[in-house]
């Protein structure tokens, strides 16, 4: 037995000696095959070795995403960073750094360096393995933009064959600046100006000799060099560059005694890469961009995109939610800002007290019941039939609906009897908007929402929809109150103004910045909703979040569990929405501060401190008047003054009897139209008190 294992051992020493002559031979015999086919043997690679011919390996940059001052958001993360850069954007110490230990001789050698490949194959001898290249950089530009990385003797010829050209064609200053932008230097950085972002936390162009020199040292094998993990090995490798650069004459012997006296490496690591400004537009705008380009080019495709956000906007929109839920146990709030006149999104924050790291976008993506907000959507479809909400009257009683088991009654159990629908909407009377939506139709609200701008979320066409218990986001809610701010032209929301394509032009073919918008209903219908709900701003459920000497108009909204609480509101110039609620889920906001919380509370001051930091230090600009003359029609609702439709469930039957009905009141006809123009800049009767804060909040049973 141990005669068969000395056998077997003599056996595999004698093949380890066949496979290193092999290496060996191999090794002396590369580099006359090599300088055969560069001096004389392009003919055998006509197909292969033509620079023209070949097509460059798609090689990733970062694409960057702007604000609209032009301030960086951040970039989109990728696997590979990179930010090219010129020549005259990188340290003088880099280029003589990399010369210095990679290539001594590139200055002299038209491509491939035959002295330094003999020079590696001694080296490499002597060691019985390969320790040492006699790649030029020429030739690793060549491999990186060009060719694979297969291990094969007709690569590595084709390659020299390239390189030699390519030395004919491009300037030795283009050449290493090429090289310096595709090199790989170890943790994600694929070029001079990601290596020094991701180590140093500065652009290239200010890197310091010690720096340069540590960086040059990093190509040749970035995981044994890396500083951040292996950083005597990293110091070590800088001292073999600083040693090169004095041994090639870029140094004097003062200057690299002095670097190498400097026994730390002052790492700071950048989080250019990773850092991002405004996170929640930031992921928005990079899922337009991956709509529209793929995930490929949005991450390596080296874009320059410009967007709409303002910071100054941005950040009263962050001060204004902080400052009012300034707890960590407080709930989530989101809040996002349009401009009425193109769709521009100014604005979109998101605040989760306690919590850092929420990656979910509550202002996209974050679906929630809107509560009485949606009574706007509601009133503008009432309005657009000719219903005037300043003469017309509803029954403000509790209501059944006997098909649906829908049993519907205010807050606070109080009830003003006969009132017109625009006092109705300032109580937010959720009994006089269940029977107006029976009345205009469930359908007819749903067409209504698509045509202001809720065009995404899913709206089922019944009754309750009036109430807000349909869900939407609060972008697409935003952009139906702009609608109405923009005299009913809606804008499609706009969050990018341009892109750069890596060639340096600009896309004009995606369309980004050019406003898509369309008149969805007539601008008497939206003035008259805007007149509705700049009285709501001074006698209402909105009187918190008006701004004192301001032209503004908006809405509160309130789920009947306290689980979301919204104000969403307009000035002539600006809009803006705003939400709060629990991101896991409906939980009841019943003691946020010692209150429970509902749309004239938090959501109302959110508003109040953002718009008038937005807008209070700008004069005033009033509403505009419409241009087209309303269009009244005589209004007979079916449920207008309905306690009940079928059988009313004992729950109801305690409720008063409701007063005789008016005698004012019209009946609506399709024969008879009138285009008298009511009063709409009336403030509500004197009787009428503001009702309480709570008052606002949805009470319904749905099926």
């Amino acid at each position: 037995m141990s005669a068969y294992r000395r056998r077997k051992r003599r056996d595999q020493l004698r093949k380890h000696r066949v496979r290193k002559r092999a290496i060996v031979v191999a090794l002396v015999l590369a580099p006359f095959l090599l300088v055969a086919a560069t001096l004389g043997g392009e003919a055998a690679f006509s197909s292969s070795c033509n620079l023209s011919a070949l097509r460059p390996v798609a090689v990733g940059q970062n694409s960057v995403v702007y604000a609209a001052n032009g301030s960086e958001l951040g970039v989109i993360p990728a696997e590979r960073n990179r930010t090219p850069v010129s020549r005259g954007q990188i340290s003088s110490w880099m280029p003589e750094a990399t010369v210095a230990i990679e290539d001594r001789r590139f200055y002299e050698h038209g491509g491939v360096d035959p002295i330094g490949i003999a020079r590696a194959v001694v080296a490499d001898v002597r060691a019985g393995r390969i320790v040492q290249g006699g790649s030029t950089i020429t030739q690793e530009l060549v491999r990186n933009l060009y060719l694979s990385r297969a291990q094969t003797l007709q690569r590595k010829l084709t390659e020299a064959c390239l390189a030699i050209k390519l030395g004919r064609h491009w300037s030795k200053q283009r050449i290493l600046t090429a090289y310096l932008n595709q090199v790989y230097y170890g943790n994600h950085a694929y070029g001079i100006e990601a290596a020094a972002e991701t180590y140093f936390s500065e652009p290239a162009r200010a890197l310091t000799l010690d720096q340069a020199a540590l960086l040059a040292g990093l190509p040749q094998a970035p995981s044994i060099y890396d500083p951040f993990v292996r950083p005597d090995d990293a110091l070590a490798r800088r001292d073999e560059v600083l040693h090169a650069m004095l041994v090639n004459d870029d140094l004097t012997t003062e200057q690299s005694l002095a670097a190498r006296a400097d026994r730390q490496l002052h790492l700071h690591p950048g989080t250019r890469y990773s850092s991002i400004r405004e996170p929640y537009f930031f992921g928005y705008v990079e899922d337009l961009l991956q709509q529209e380009y793929g995930t490929n080019t949005v991450r390596e495709g080296g874009l320059k995109v410009y967007t709409t956000i303002r910071p100054g906007l941005q950040r009263a929109a962050t001060a204004a939610v902080t400052h009012v839920l300034d707890r960590p146990t407080d709930p989530a709030a989101a809040i996002v800002s349009v401009d009425p006149s193109d769709g521009a999104i100014r604005a979109m924050a998101a605040v989760t007290p306690g919590r850092r790291g929420n990656q979910f976008n509550f202002v996209t993506s974050g679906a929630r019941q809107p509560g009485s907000t949606f009574k706007t959507i509601a009133l503008t479809t009432a309005v657009s039939e000719g219903l005037n909400p300043f003469t017309t009257t509803y029954l403000s009683a509790p209501f059944y609906y006997a098909p649906l088991k829908w049993n519907v009654q205010t807050y606070e159990h109080t009830y003003a009897g006969y009132e017109l629908l625009a006092n109705a909407t300032i109580q937010s009377d959720n009994t006089v908007y269940a029977r107006l939506a029976l009345d205009v139709g469930a359908k007819n609200i749903v067409d209504m929402a698509r045509r202001l701008g809720i065009r995404t979320s899913v709206l089922t066409a019944h009754p309750s929809i009036a109430l807000g218990a349909e869900s939407v986001t609060p972008l697409e809610e935003a952009s139906a109150y702009a609608t109405l701010a923009a005299g009913g032209v809606y804008s499609k929301p706009m969050a990018i103004t341009r892109v750069v394509l890596a060639d340096g032009k600009v896309d004009a073919a995606a369309g980004w910045g050019k406003p898509q918008r369309e008149r969805v209903i007539p601008d008497w219908v939206a003035s008259t909703v805007t007149q509705v709900l700049m009285q709501n701003m001074l006698y209402g459920t909105g009187r918190g979040a008006h701004v004192a000497g301001r032209s503004d108009a908006g809405k509160t909204g309130t789920t009947d569990n306290y689980a979301d609480a919204w104000f969403s509101g307009y000035t002539p110039r600006l809009e803006a929405t705003v939400w709060i609620g629990y991101p896991q889920g409906e939980v009841p906001m019943l003691d946020v501060h010692g209150i429970a919380v509902s749309g004239p509370t938090f959501p109302a001051d959110i508003w109040h401190l953002f718009m008038e930091a937005a807008d209070g230090s700008r004069a005033d600009v009033p509403f505009p008047a419409p241009t087209t003359k309303p269009v009244w029609l005589p209004w007979k609702g079916l449920y207008e003054y309905g306690l009940s439709y079928g059988a009313t469930p004992a729950a109801t039957t305690t409720a008063a009897a409701p007063a005789a009905k008016p005698k004012t009141q019209s009946v609506r006809t399709t024969t008879t139209t009138s285009t008298s123009t009511p009063t709409t800049t009336a403030a509500p009767p004197a009787t009428t008190t503001p009702p309480p804060e709570t008052t606002d909040t949805t009470q319904t049973t749905t099926p």
